[in-house]
């Protein structure tokens, strides 16, 4: 069982390095849809409409700018919009105009960790999006090869600017995630395998060949996170995904995802959600992203 999900076919041709759109709406009205291609969305004038990023639902405030990463479903709904001048800019790119050898570069080491955070979704503050939005607006009139460098300057300074937030959980898009480090990365290969089993501490660090306090530490320096909220977050895209796409009850999916008290997943679930599980399967069915055969 998959959810009713749109393939986009962009305009975007081989023969061009990027495209952008601008227009003037009273709402959204295109479906929850993926596309390979790259995309910087700039949204304005849209309080209270709704976005979608792979399992991360929002209601949006006046202002945002998301970079959207290749093959993420994606979606803005106008939801409890009301305005009637709402100015959408979106800029889309082939995800192999910067290729793997030149994002290995020492000068590209920002940008290429902005567009592994894409593959989530990256939310950029209101700070950053006010600054960047004349140079935004200004890209719909540039042309040539001056219009590239301004793409790849407008990319360079979202990627090095602050408080910018990733959406999707690693999990529910399928995301592989270097972390520089042997150990970690068996100790999430096994937990991506072994996710709807018990986890401990101790079982991690039995794989990595530490005790369980040189592993908590390490972890947490390499990752940025604790283990068990790594685990959780593993569990919970999951879950997330399996809301979606299935019709199973939320205490099979909980349990299937290793979540053996029922108080337990909801309470983790609201707070990383916002939304209980119910509340989360609601808010797609809202915006006709399943349909069942």
């Amino acid at each position: 069982m998959k959810p009713n999900l749109l393939r986009e076919i962009t305009p975007l041709t081989q023969s061009d390095c990027f495209s952008v759109f601008s227009r003037i709406k009273d709402e959204f009205d295109f479906p929850l849809h993926f596309h390979e291609e790259i995309e910087l969305n700039f949204i304005q004038n849209a309080c209270g409409a709704q976005r979608v990023i792979g399992d991360h639902v929002e209601e949006i405030d006046d202002i945002e700018l998301v970079l959207v990463g290749s093959n993420l479903q994606h979606g803005w709904f106008t939801h409890k919009c009301q305005a009637k001048n709402i100015k959408e800019i979106t800029i889309q790119f082939h995800r192999d105009l910067f290729e793997e050898k030149f994002l290995q570069r020492n000068q590209l080491t920002f940008i290429k960790n902005l567009f592994q955070r894409a593959s989530r979704g990256v939310l950029f503050s209101k700070e950053t999006t006010l600054s960047i939005m004349p140079r935004i607006k200004g890209l719909t009139e540039k042309q040539g090869f001056d219009s590239v460098l301004e793409l790849m300057s407008i990319l360079h300074d979202l990627s090095i600017s602050r408080n910018f937030r990733t959406l999707s959980d690693a999990s529910f898009n399928k995301e592989t995630i270097s972390y520089n480090s042997r150990r970690i990365e068996s100790i999430m290969q096994y937990v991506n395998h072994n996710f709807g089993q018990n986890i401990t501490l101790k079982d991690a660090a039995k794989i990595a060949g530490m005790t369980e306090v040189s592993l908590s530490r390490f972890f947490k320096l390499r990752t940025g996170k604790t283990f068990i909220d790594t685990l959780n977050d593993v569990r919970l895209g999951h879950a997330s995904r399996m809301l979606i796409e299935t019709t199973q009850s939320v205490n099979e999916i909980a349990y299937k995802c290793g979540f053996n008290n029922m108080s337990n997943f909801n309470r983790i679930f609201k707070k990383k959600k916002d939304s209980t599980p119910k509340e989360f399967r609601n808010s797609y069915n809202a915006v006709g992203v399943r349909t069942f055969v």
